[in-house]
């Protein structure tokens, strides 16, 4: 399948856009509030990491929630956002695909770890519930800082840029996003082999999830590469770092999100993206 991919990428800001807009003051604080189930501020305040997707905000909203509720109670002047970077040109794209067949990652301009991309999706709900928040409790004076990287191919402590994000994260505390299944015939899946989410995708979904958390915790950097190549997970660039930055760590799957993407690819059924609501304590 041949993807026009400024024009997707334009559609799903637009779709995030509009989410936001729905969901309004009322239901960004519902959400905010429903998120209290959750209490991650210690795996935060003693160095861990929590990460939540960044599919439909209807779907994973509460996780995204639960993040920026744990970030502000720690207390912390300085939260570090490492977040995916999507491949919105054939160039990014291409990268990608030749550093997973092992090519070398300092032979394409992307490599590294970008500063803020106002132009990808994926940090618009943590804005969204950050500036939401912190409104509401009057807090100022915080900063939320994000960081890009791509293709950190199996070396997360070559990526360019890694004294500056390590010299952030010493004083921070750290969230990350990523979806890490996308499955179905809109992402490649042949017919006979996509499945609905509910019940047998989101089982394979959570049993990838944790074979994903298991390598995350040994530091085996490129084998969850080459496993978010099997998954089609956009988590790949994103965990390693974090993994790096943070050392040993002990992953828990908090439960899954997923949205329906036929409309968005304007591809039949299945298609369809999850991802994990996490935790990362430091052992």
């Amino acid at each position: 399948m041949s993807l026009d991919r400024p024009a997707l990428q334009k559609s799903v800001n637009d779709l995030y856009r509009r989410e936001h807009d729905a969901l309004g003051e009322e239901g960004t604080h519902r959400m905010l509030d429903a998120a209290r189930h959750w209490d991650l501020s210690q795996t935060l305040a003693s160095g861990g990491v929590v990460g939540f997707a960044h599919v439909g905000v209807a779907d994973c909203g509460v996780h995204v929630a639960a993040a920026v509720n744990a970030c502000l109670d720690t207390g912390a002047d300085t939260v570090l956002a490492i977040s995916v970077l999507h491949a919105f040109s054939d160039e990014m794209e291409t990268a990608r695909k030749d550093v997973a067949a092992g090519g070398n990652p300092a032979q394409h301009a992307t490599w590294g770890i970008q500063g803020e991309w106002r132009g990808d999706h994926a940090m618009r709900s943590l804005r969204h519930f950050w500036t939401a928040e912190t409104k509401r409790r009057g807090i100022t004076g915080r900063r939320l800082v994000e960081r890009y990287p791509y293709l950190a191919g199996g070396k997360p402590g070559e990526l360019p840029n890694i004294d500056e994000v390590a010299a952030l994260a010493n004083d921070a505390v750290i969230v990350a996003t990523g979806d890490q299944f996308h499955h179905g015939i809109g992402y490649g899946t042949p017919p006979n082999e996509a499945l609905e989410p509910e019940p047998d995708g989101l089982v394979a979904a959570r049993a990838s999830m944790e074979d994903g958390i298991e390598l995350i915790e040994r530091g085996d950097y490129w084998g969850y590469n080459q496993h978010c190549v099997a998954a089609k997970s956009d988590d790949r660039d994103v965990a390693q770092l974090f993994r790096f930055l943070r050392g040993p760590l002990q992953g828990t799957l908090l439960g899954i999100a997923y949205t329906d993407s036929t409309a968005l690819y304007d591809q039949p059924a299945p298609t369809w993206a999850a991802g994990g609501f996490t935790k990362f304590d430091t052992v």
